[in-house]
């Protein structure tokens, strides 16, 4: 998804820059001038709203164990190679809100491996109608039906890729250095360097006239690719990533002899389908937050974790995002940052997570604020107005 500086490169109404929580409604429409807060194309006309509370923002999201592999798959498209087999597959994807919506009606599911250069995802996607136009790199591939991959290596909101790929194997990779909400634009000049991709087709491409059964998407994305600097961040046994996956699917009909998305009154494209495997709470797939966890392991055959634990760190993060969207919201209506916990409706500057005492903080001027938790002989996580998490010592 591209933000509104390329907007001309998408004719078609989305709905993938739409934030569905009513409550919030009048916060995002002051944010989307004042931050740029947008996830695509034609956020700017679509000022939409927000309905949780903050505290609701964050249900636990999914959680995956790749296992490491001796020998890698063959990037092929065909998803029976013996490494595939060490792995299981996720559950099936949900929609983007996740409950408050019905289950897609089409099964989409990942596995996930790792050698020692690459991470390789696989991907399974039911479709009776195997169809894609977009043929050059770097087009805007989710104008077709796609397979997203999103991946956040050290977790702090912030340096982040996308991958996109079509059922004809077309690629659009691009960087972010922060969220659209957070005023980012997208580097649609960056490419995964040696990255391999293909897709199989189980039926036929573009043919209307038949009934397929779906499309699998094998990508080998190396960890170079991923690393920013001259030194390549490999994973370690425990590695911990935030990682989330979409599929966007059209409604269409077949016209002609050809396939033709479905149209409103006005003759616009109905707004398409965000399937997903962690959901995000709101149509945009870009807040990193909401993503899952993508834990590298050696010790077992990996697969998705029902009944995930949420780290230590991660818990004392959803602490700090309630008062990034607190903060937010305080903003829209007095065109300044709270400087006060106060303020922001927070009376218990103190709290316990797992029986152990944390101490909450806050510094604000008008236009910025950093708010951390102190933690004696812990890392201390703060964030600040970008919505970026880090950590450091106090005193160590």
């Amino acid at each position: 998804m591209i933000v509104n500086s390329l907007q001309v490169l998408m004719p078609e109404q989305s709905n993938r820059c739409k934030i569905i929580f009513p409550q919030w409604r009048s916060v995002l429409v002051g944010l989307s001038a004042v931050f740029g807060l947008c996830c695509g194309f034609s956020c700017i006309a679509q000022k939409a709203p927000i309905e949780l509370e903050p505290a609701e923002l964050f249900t636990t999201p999914r959680h995956y164990a790749a296992p490491f592999v001796p020998v890698a798959p063959v990037v092929d498209g065909n998803l029976n190679d013996q490494a595939w087999q060490m792995a299981r597959w996720s559950n099936a994807f949900v929609d983007i809100e996740g409950d408050r919506q019905p289950a897609p009606a089409l099964l989409t599911r990942v596995k996930m491996v790792w050698n020692d250069t690459c991470l390789f995802v696989a991907a399974e996607m039911e479709e009776p109608h195997v169809w894609g136009t977009l043929k050059q790199h770097d087009e805007v591939v989710f104008h077709d039906n796609d397979f997203e991959v999103f991946i956040d290596p050290d977790n702090d909101t912030h340096q982040y890729y996308e991958i996109e790929v079509n059922a004809l194997n077309t690629i659009f990779d691009l960087f972010l250095a922060r969220p659209y909400r957070n005023g980012g634009n997208a580097m649609i000049s960056w490419h995964a360097d040696r990255l391999k991709s293909a897709v199989e087709i189980q039926g036929t491409l573009n043919q209307p006239g038949d009934q397929d059964t779906g499309w699998t998407v094998e990508m080998a994305i190396p960890f170079r690719a991923l690393s920013l600097g001259n030194v390549t961040q490999l994973p370690k046994e425990g590695t911990r990533w935030r990682i989330n996956f979409s599929r966007v699917e059209w409604d269409t009909e077949i016209r002609e002899g050809k396939y033709r998305k479905k149209t409103d009154s006005n003759g616009r494209p109905l707004p398409e389908h965000n399937w997903v495997w962690s959901p995000q709470g709101v149509i945009n797939m870009h807040y990193p937050e909401r993503w899952g966890y993508l834990t590298f392991t050696r010790q077992d055959q990996g697969g998705e974790e029902g009944a995930f634990e949420l780290p230590y760190a991660e818990k004392q993060k959803q602490r700090l995002w309630q008062i990034y969207y607190q903060q937010k919201k305080y903003y829209e209506k007095h065109r300044r940052y709270a400087t006060s916990l106060a303020d922001l409706g927070i009376k218990q500057k103190q709290f316990f997570i797992d029986n152990q005492k944390k101490q909450l903080h806050l510094e604000a001027g008008r236009y910025q604020f950093t708010a951390w938790i102190e933690s004696p002989k812990q890392p201390v996580w703060r964030i600040d107005q970008d919505g970026r998490i880090q950590s450091h010592l106090l005193n160590p």
